[in-house]
């Protein structure tokens, strides 16, 4: 038997999962199985027919009550997901009848007597095969029989038949299976074995039932042919009797009748009764019901109000402390004296003032508090404190500091000395008188001054910065504390170079450890805080940094090189990081590292301002000047850096080194004849003074590379122009021979103009004849050409090897075009009169 739908295990899933998306609970899905919704057989249904699913399920009733059996009609939706259509009970099914028209006998009909209208006929399902149609109508009748105790009229179909494919295949339906993918299949319990058995004996014994009384009713009459109208009378008798036997049996039964009718309409009154007290009864409960939630709401509402009116007090009692002004602090506030014994007591109401304040601001205090009335009046009331303190103590410190000044103005020992200072410095310090002169056109091996000792210059400044820093430092810590600004005590933690001993002093007197007020780590009250203070330092000590400018300037006219190493002191003592809030300090090392920066640009800017003034010159050869000057204002440079960032020099070199490159470029172009010779002797005299140089500083490797490339591209165009000078009209002769192999095949080239046999020989016997005293004028016109002796030997074998490249390729295409036969010197032989010079 072929596989049915029923079989398929994924159906009956997704039926239970559309049964359960009904909202029916409790459904079990027993059977289910594919069927067409239609009329005539499912092979022509066509268009007309419906694709439906029929299901069994099966209701569990936890009461005690007998089990509930239904039977679902699902259609697919849009979506070919399964849904439920319509519902039927099997307790109202009564017949099932397979439709006479259909000669396939796959069509039937489920009669329902609850159907609504019973003048439409119901719908007819047509099933795929004789084999599925017995399955559906045996599984309906087993569950009758099972769930129902009784089986529904069966018309259209041979009940015989039905028990005996019942019979065969129940074997087939027990041993159903799943084999693939884990699956279940059909598989028919014991119990419903002999559910089948009694189904099968019904149905064998309702047909023998009606044979025999067919048989006891003919043996009744034992008659022949002829009595056909005395069998017929017979049977109207017999009618009338039975009639009348009835309508007798009804009348003598009327009594009983009555009683009963009188039994019901007591009962149907009690039960009226019984119904309008529970209905009252219902009534009331449901009343109570709401009083009694009514009631909790109530109960509900006044507990939360409890709660809050508890927390509200609270709250208030903690705004009524905060709004209360001590009386000890209002009157230091507002009468007190500023005598030194009185001035802790004055600290403390300013601090209480403070943190009052701040206490009725957001986020101290909660946004829903900040409009009231009450706290609007106090901040009033505290900022009327504030005023009058403030007020008070500015007229005590004018008065005060008036005073001061009075008696420092009569005491000239109180004045800063820090302008003479500067100027001792510079005058005891011992420095060359003619400041040096660098990379600048004038004869001679090196810059003016270039070997005078002038680190006295570069110690003046480091020294003016060892005795002012720490003062400056201390003046603005002192000022700030005096003026009660709320700074740091100490650095954010993770700043770099933090050295903080336990007494709070720093460990080195030139770590500075000033915060930066533009920083962004820092909460914005202290920002602002620093804000002030540094604008207030500014004003306090504004003009003391010219002193340091002076120093500087003075440093530069000396040796401008001396730049690099107070910009190294600088950058140390910008390194630190102490807990100060001297911004003013901080600045005034800034611009101190900005106006170095500037003096060395614009010292580099002349240096470069020199090397371009060599461009002027007309005809210049061998070395330019500044080559060799340059390798010595490196060295120097290197010295001075002192292992400080590189920054600043690296820049440096990248300006000048370009500006020698650029210059000496346009100074080779300015002759054609001679312009690869001055880049050959230049780039050589480069690479040579920088060596030592160039192997530790990367910047200058990187030029010294460029250099070399420049170095090798000039040797190759010199040499090339030697080697075709001597030997122009053999390789002129190579060039268009290789030229001609692209376009056309190699035998036949000997026989094109200019490049027969015989011109190769006038070639050979031109350029090869001879060939001693040509290498030999080669060899000289390199030697003539170059200024440096020291050079020539390396340019000698670079040009030898590039003649021997040049020759072998000639030799090659010459057998290879011409054949062996030509006289052509052998490459061996060439190579010996190469070795001869």
């Amino acid at each position: 038997m072929a596989k049915s739908s029923a079989d398929d295990a994924e159906l009956r899933r997704a039926c239970a999962a559309a049964v359960a998306a009904s909202g029916a609970r409790g459904e079990e899905v027993t059977f289910s199985i594919r069927v067409a919704k239609g009329r005539g057989i499912f092979e022509k249904l066509g268009r007309l027919a419906k694709p439906r699913v029929l299901a069994l399920t099966v209701k569990q009733s936890s009461r005690g009550e007998a089990n509930k059996a239904f039977l679902r009609v699902l259609k697919y939706s849009s979506g070919a997901v399964l849904e439920p259509a319509k519902l039927y009970k099997l307790k109202h099914l009564t017949k099932v009848e397979v439709i006479s028209n259909d000669p396939s006998g796959c069509t039937f009909v489920l009669g329902f007597d609850n159907l609504r209208s019973q003048s439409v006929a119901p719908p007819q399902w047509t099933m795929r095969n004789i084999d599925d149609r017995n399955r559906l109508l045996f599984c309906i009748l087993n569950m009758c029989k099972e769930k129902l105790s009784y089986l529904p009229k069966v018309v259209g179909i041979d009940i015989v038949e039905l028990a005996l494919w019942a019979k065969e295949n129940t074997v087939t339906l027990d041993n159903q299976v799943s084999t693939q993918d884990g699956q279940e299949t059909s598989v028919v319990t014991q119990t419903e074995r002999k559910v089948t058995v009694t189904v099968e004996n019904d149905l064998v014994s309702q047909a023998k039932e009606e044979e025999e009384d067919m048989e006891a009713l003919l043996d009744t009459y034992v008659m022949g042919i002829g009595e056909a109208d005395a069998f017929s009378e017979r049977l109207k008798q017999e009618l009338v009797a039975l009639e009348a036997a009835n309508v007798y049996q009804l009348l003598e039964s009327e009594p009983l009748i009555e009683e009963v009718l009188q039994g019901l309409d007591a009962a149907s009154a009690t039960v009226d009764d019984m119904d309008e007290w529970l209905r009252i009864f219902n009534l009331k409960l449901r009343h109570m019901r709401e009083d009694i939630a009514s009631i909790e709401s109530r109960n509900n509402g006044l507990e939360m109000q409890s709660v809050n009116n508890k927390g509200l007090m609270e709250e208030l009692d903690k705004l009524l402390e905060r709004l209360r002004i001590p009386q000890e602090f209002a009157a230091s506030l507002t009468g007190g004296s500023f005598e030194e014994s009185r001035m802790l007591k004055n600290v403390e109401a300013c601090e209480w003032l403070t943190g009052a304040i701040r206490s009725l601001e957001v986020p101290n205090l909660d946004p829903c508090y900040v409009n009231m009335r009450a706290v609007r009046e106090k901040k009033a009331e505290l900022e009327k404190l504030k005023l009058t303190f403030v007020r008070r103590a500015s007229e005590f410190l004018r008065n005060y500091f008036s005073s001061l000044v009075d008696f420092m103005i009569s005491d000239k020992s109180y004045f800063s000395q820090a302008r003479e200072f500067a100027n001792e410095l510079r005058a005891s310090t011992k420095a060359p008188k003619n400041p040096a002169v660098w990379l600048e056109g004038s004869s001679g091996s090196g810059p003016n001054g270039s070997n005078a000792d002038t680190s006295t210059v570069s110690d003046a400044y480091s020294k003016m910065l060892t005795i002012f820093i720490p003062l400056l430092v201390d003046e603005s810590s002192f000022f700030a504390h005096f003026m009660c600004f709320e700074v740091p005590a100490l650095v954010p933690a993770g700043a770099p170079n933090v050295n903080k001993s336990k007494s709070g002093e720093g460990d080195a007197d030139d770590d500075l450890g000033i915060l930066d007020p533009d920083g962004d780590d820092k909460p914005d009250n202290i920002s602002a805080e620093l804000g002030t203070l540094n604008e207030a330092l500014q004003e306090l000590l504004d003009g003391i940094q010219e002193d340091f400018y002076a120093v500087v300037d003075w440093a530069y006219k000396i040796d401008p090189l001396r730049c690099i190493s107070m910009h190294g002191i600088t950058e140390r003592y910008l390194s630190g990081q102490k807990a100060d809030a001297a911004g003013f300090v901080r600045k005034l090392l800034h611009d101190l590292e900005s106006r170095i920066s500037a003096q060395f640009s614009r010292f580099i800017d002349e240096a470069c301002h020199q090397i371009e003034r060599n461009e002027r010159n007309v005809r210049q050869t061998g070395i330019l000047a500044y080559i060799p000057r340059f390798a010595v204002l490196a060295s120097r440079m290197e010295q001075y850096i002192q292992g400080q960032s590189r920054d600043l020099i690296d820049k440096a070199y990248t300006k000048l080194v370009s500006t020698m490159f650029a210059t000496l470029e346009k100074i080779a172009q300015s002759d054609p004849k001679t312009a690869d010779i001055v880049l050959i002797e230049n780039y050589a005299a480069f690479q040579n003074s920088l060596y030592d140089l160039a192997n530790v500083v990367p910047t200058l490797a990187k030029f010294y590379h460029q250099a070399s490339e420049s170095y090798e591209l000039a040797c190759t165009r010199h040499i090339s122009s030697l080697i075709y000078l001597q030997f122009e009209r053999m390789f002129q002769f190579n060039r268009k021979v290789e030229e001609l192999t692209y376009t056309i095949a190699a035998e036949e080239i000997p026989f094109q103009l200019g490049l027969s046999k015989t011109d190769l020989r006038r070639v050979l016997k031109s350029s090869l004849s001879g060939i001693d005293k040509s290498i030999g004028a080669m060899y000289r016109r390199l030697q003539k050409t170059l200024t440096s002796d020291e050079l020539f030997p390396s340019l000698w074998d670079k040009c030898k090897k590039e003649f021997l490249d040049k020759y072998e390729s000639f030799y090659q295409m010459v057998t290879r075009i011409y054949g062996n036969n030509e006289p052509i010197m052998p490459i061996a032989e060439m190579k010996e009169v190469l070795a001869g010079f």
